[in-house]
């Protein structure tokens, strides 16, 4: 019996010894394949992807840099194609009929005094007419949005007014306001205010209805709603049709004085095209065009500072 007692002692020791032994085999198996690198590796590793995350930074700095650049470039190939005669060559144009640039330069440094000063009185028309008009056309929009279904036909009924030709509208102006300088200013007021109504009442009305229930499950009134949550979502709408405005006033500034006008960049230019004094005249397209361009680019500053989640999102 003591000799059986022993050797059963024995046996279980020796399951014992060889669970202990298994478990710790298997422990250092797990340990194996999951054991942490060295910190060698590890700061191998980092340095590795910090490195392509900078390859990659320089990279999208490069390509950034390189769209910046690249209307600079094709202005330049253009001026320069400009300058040696090409499009003369390609048009079959005359020197008198298409300045080159240096030309025109030439006519803007030696007439600067005029030039800006009936630029100076063609802006004035502009931008009293896009104040003007912007602001009657957000107006018209803000009370159809209390209204949308006859206010939706209100708005159609003004965006008509873009139909109507400049050419016809400002002599109408003309004799209702007179020769002076409100006459443009209504020219340009009446075309920016349809653009305004139409572009501000999409955005004061396109609201989801997820919203607008919320609104009304919090009993909000039509001016705390209009507050709320129509003009913030109207923003970029509202902007959207300052930046078209910007860029029609000066064409209905400029078209406005072909008529009865004595002074502004539209009535130097008529003028100078009956005498064929070329360089001059298009000296006038250079200092209209500039300016547009600069005020365009004021509305756009104006919008990057004021709804910037929008240019965050819009941008690429």
């Amino acid at each position: 019996m003591m000799n059986e007692g022993a050797v059963v002692s024995r046996k279980g020791e020796e399951g014992a010894t060889v669970a202990i032994s298994g478990s710790a085999s298997i422990g250092e198996s797990i340990g194996d394949s999951i054991r942490v690198p060295p910190a060698s590796s590890l700061d191998i590793h980092g340095q590795q992807g910090q490195a392509g995350q900078k390859r990659l930074g320089s990279r999208a700095n490069g390509s950034s840099i390189g769209l910046r650049l690249l209307p600079w470039l094709a202005g330049t190939l253009f001026l320069t194609l400009w300058q040696f005669r090409v499009f003369h060559q390609l048009f079959s144009l005359e020197s008198y009929q298409l300045p080159v640039p240096w030309a025109i330069a030439a006519s803007i440094r030696e007439n600067a005094e005029m030039l800006f000063r009936y630029a100076l009185y063609s802006g004035t028309e502009m931008l009293g007419g896009f104040l003007l008009g912007s602001l009657l056309g957000a107006l018209a929009a803000a009370g159809a949005s209390f209204f949308p279904t006859s206010g939706r036909a209100a708005v159609a009924v003004m965006s008509a007014l873009n139909a109507v030709p400049i050419v016809a509208l400002a002599p109408i102006m003309n004799n209702w306001f007179g020769d002076g300088i409100w006459s443009r200013i209504a020219v340009v007021a009446v075309i920016t205010m349809a653009a305004m109504a139409v572009s501000l009442f999409k955005g004061l009305t396109s609201i989801q209805p997820q919203y607008s229930d919320l609104m009304g499950g919090l009993a909000a009134s039509r001016m705390q709603v209009f507050v709320k949550l129509r003009w913030p979502h109207a923003l970029p709408s509202l902007f959207a049709g300052l930046k078209i405005n910007m860029s029609t006033s000066i064409i209905g500034a400029i078209v406005g004085e072909f008529f009865i006008a004595s002074q502004g960049l539209g009535y130097l230019l008529s003028d100078q095209i009956r005498l064929a004094n070329m360089p001059l005249a298009w000296s006038c397209i250079v200092i209209a065009a500039a300016l547009g361009i600069v005020l365009y680019e004021v509305v756009v500053l104006a919008e990057k500072r004021l709804i910037p989640w929008n240019r965050a999102r819009t941008d690429p």
